[in-house]
């Protein structure tokens, strides 16, 4: 199936005969061989989206949701099949992508249960102060829709995006990243399973240049949903503008840690470590950015060092691996530039720094620590994507609201404190989408995912990722032509 194209319900071989050569990123030995779609093919797929719409906008949401809970069966059935091969071509520990799957799957249940309540909601009536009128609320889909997803979290980004879009009657194009096509092309396999009408589903591999800039501008597509860097996000705003299309965008971030002074330092140390190297720190939401309270600094950082180092990188299939490589070459390359420019800015290594010694192949880099950044470097304000954190203390809970608020990003944050009220003041202070308070970054499909500022548009799960492929629409009349019927 890597040599096909999914379109219209069926493997079809793509027009331009182009191939993409898929990495595994801990041997970089080329794995898989992936079919790479152009325009052409794009064209077909929203063709086929476009005369699937017809008919799949007019299901009930309770037929609706029976596929999604069919989906979400398949995948679980398949689950440790799909991991695996998540983490062949991510390169992240094989519990980290177990982890992925699950949340898939918890996905499709959550918009399978928002779907079947939508039929209830139709027609709902609408209190108006004008006398003599009545008026009624119908959420109905947007439209044929392009949904292009990143590489760092194969399958959880995507259910994020085609289980709301089905839910609520769209049809769709997806666009896998270069980078992890294989798990998302299972989505085929799947959607045929269970029988969904051909043409809801298309999934078109292939380059951002190629495939993702011809979604963009096709004029058949209603709504752009688009998760990755802000580089390729504000490509993506320009060519939306132009046909003043619908779009969501989940960007960038640079989401701070605060570490107050009552904190259990021992607790500290592991959600610090969860914060930025898990998934070998490529995640938007990383809090890359450590505010230590200056009277527990040098002691924490000193677990934190001792922590760090005894992390265990290799192979997503090995025993007791924590950690995996970055994903390409390319990643390895931009994060490795962020270190040695901060070598060169001459800040303060704590550990850290290099290519991680024992791998002569793999893109993997020992997890870093410098300290003491300054607001103005380059480390601390940009988004690095990879296993870097950058560390600077406070004196005062006002200064570090101040210091967490200073960013181009809002997407999300960490707050570490035994006071929970204090903690609960300071979250409502940060300008972030979602705020952990002594947790890990746990992730629940009935909260939102979108941040403030430069991390994006619009929201992602709960009820606002259902809303976000729905228009509203409204129904007005007289009473009096009521009463006349």
């Amino acid at each position: 199936m890597y040599d096909k194209l999914f379109i219209n319900g069926d493997w079809v071989a793509p027009r331009c005969g182009k191939t993409l050569a898929v990495i595994n990123p801990a041997t970089e030995e080329v794995i898989a061989e992936v079919a790479a779609g152009g325009a052409a093919d794009v064209d077909r797929a929203v063709a086929a989206a476009k005369q699937a719409f017809t008919g799949w906008s007019k299901t009930s949401g309770a037929q609706r949701g029976v596929y999604l809970r069919a989906i979400a069966r398949a995948i679980e059935a398949r689950a440790q099949e799909l991991a695996a091969l998540s983490s062949s071509n991510n390169g992240k520990p094989l519990f980290e992508a177990q982890i992925d799957i699950e949340d898939a799957i918890a996905t499709w249940d959550y918009y399978a249960g928002l779907a079947e309540q939508l039929d209830a909601r139709q027609n709902a009536e609408v209190p108006l102060a004008m006398p003599g009128y009545r008026s009624s609320s119908r959420l109905e889909p947007a439209g044929v829709v392009g949904l292009i997803v990143p590489w760092n979290f194969p399958f959880v980004t995507t259910a994020w995006k085609v289980a709301p879009a089905l839910a609520a009657g769209c049809t769709l194009v997806l666009k896998p990243s270069e980078v992890t096509p294989l798990v998302e092309l299972q989505l085929g396999t799947i959607a045929q399973s269970v029988g969904l009408p051909a043409g809801v589903i298309n999934i078109v591999c292939g380059s951002g240049s190629d495939v993702g800039s011809a979604l963009t501008v096709h004029p058949d597509i209603a709504k752009i949903s688009f998760t990755g860097s802000n580089r390729v996000g504000e490509i993506v705003m320009q060519s939306v503008a132009k046909q003043v299309k619908g779009l969501s965008l989940e960007l960038g971030g640079k989401s701070p840690m605060l570490v107050m002074d009552d904190a259990d330092l021992d607790q500290a140390t592991d959600w610090i470590l969860g914060g930025i190297f898990y998934n070998a720190g490529q995640m938007c939401s990383a809090t890359s950015r450590l505010l230590l309270h200056d009277s527990i600094a040098p002691k924490l950082l000193q677990r934190l060092k001792t922590a760090t180092q005894a992390l265990k990188l290799g192979d997503a299939f090995e025993e007791g691996v924590q950690m995996g490589p970055l994903t390409s070459k390319a990643q390895f390359d931009t994060v490795m530039g962020y270190i040695e420019r901060g070598r060169a800015e001459g800040l303060t290594l704590l550990t850290g720094g290099t290519r991680a010694e024992g791998f002569e192949r793999g893109y993997f880099i020992e997890p870093t620590i410098f300290v003491d950044v300054p607001t103005d470097s380059a480390l601390w304000r940009e988004e690095i994507f990879g296993p870097v954190l950058c560390v600077r203390t406070f004196s005062s809970e006002a200064e570090a609201i101040e210091l967490a608020n200073d960013s181009d990003f809002g997407l999300a944050a960490g707050i570490i404190s035994q006071d929970s009220a204090r903690a609960q003041r300071i979250a409502e202070q940060l300008q972030a989408g979602h705020i952990w308070i002594n947790s890990l970054q746990v992730v629940c499909p009935e909260t939102s995912w979108g941040g403030f500022k430069r991390s994006g548009i619009g929201r992602e799960l709960g009820p606002w990722g259902l809303s976000a492929y729905q228009e509203v629409k409204h129904i007005t009349r007289p009473l009096s032509e009521l009463e006349s019927n």
